[in-house]
């Protein structure tokens, strides 16, 4: 075991599965409640995210289930594997929290098990962070992102205020991979195909922005959004207080790498700045 205090955290909420349901060939939602749910504390953001938990095979963990204590007393190959998801519904009444898996095949750790849950089977999480909503000094809104920011996107949009005007641009695989979107907004939605070979920074480039100040929110894979923070701030002149922007994930990297490279990056961009 580790010799290392114990960090304070606070105990992972303990769901049970109680359905799921397949939303595109792509994309599984996994509905959980139960008595553990009581322990959630929702807030308001639209890109409110958990931490799912999923504990290394053959491990016992201490009751109550605390990473702050794991990480303090467990070899790090013991620790659970942690993957970060928004949560695309919770009601308290209905005693339900809902989250979107996107699932390709055998890959990853996630999507594989989204694929076999079943009702009884347990979800862990901690949280929920989150950091955007939509404010209302903006003028108009743009939504930018992949399959993984489409859960914050649609929550986004149905927090929107009646006629506020909203340009949105989701890439997903194909057609199959297209959900509907619901919203009281003004919103003109651009679905681009990977397949086909659509290209999403190019479509972001052509946009005829509105007139008036924007708040943009721009999250997925981080090529792209790293292409487009530089036009955004750069091009458009965005206003860096009202642009969320960030890389969910990197092609070619383990959640794990692209956690460990963005560290990085930022312990880099401190030094520099110190």
């Amino acid at each position: 075991m580790a010799d290392k205090p114990a960090r304070k955290s606070r105990p992972a909420v303990r769901l049970r599965v109680l359905r799921t349901q397949r939303l595109t060939p792509h994309m599984i939602r996994i509905v959980a409640g139960g008595q553990g749910l009581a322990a959630f504390q929702p807030n308001e953001f639209t890109d409110a995210y958990v931490k799912v938990l999923f504990p290394a095979p053959g491990v016992r963990y201490p009751e109550p289930f605390d990473m702050g204590l794991i990480r303090a007393e467990y070899s790090r190959e013991q620790w659970p594997v942690m993957r970060s998801y928004t949560v695309r519904h919770y009601d308290a009444n209905a005693g339900e929290l809902a989250i979107d898996f996107v699932h390709h095949g055998d890959q990853g750790v996630a999507g594989p098990w989204a694929r076999e849950a079943k009702p009884g089977d347990e979800l862990l999480l901690n949280g929920p962070g989150g950091a955007y909503a939509p404010g209302e000094e903006a003028d108009w809104h743009l939504l930018v992102g992949d399959e993984s920011a489409l859960p914050a996107i649609a929550l986004t949009l149905e927090a929107m205020p009646a006629g506020v005007p909203v340009r949105v641009f989701v890439e997903v695989e194909d057609a199959d991979e297209e959900q509907p979107l619901v919203t009281k907004g003004d919103a003109q939605i651009r679905w681009i195909h990977r397949a086909a070979g659509e290209d999403l920074v190019a479509a972001v480039r052509e946009l005829d922005f509105p007139a008036g100040t924007v708040q943009a929110f721009v999250h997925g894979e981080a090529g792209f959004v790293r292409e487009l923070r530089r036009h955004l701030l750069d091009e458009r002149g965005v206003r860096k207080d009202l642009l969320s922007i960030s890389g969910y994930w990197r092609r070619g990297a383990t959640d794990e790498e692209w956690r460990a490279e963005k560290a990085a990056e930022r312990a880099a961009a401190e030094q520099r700045a110190g």
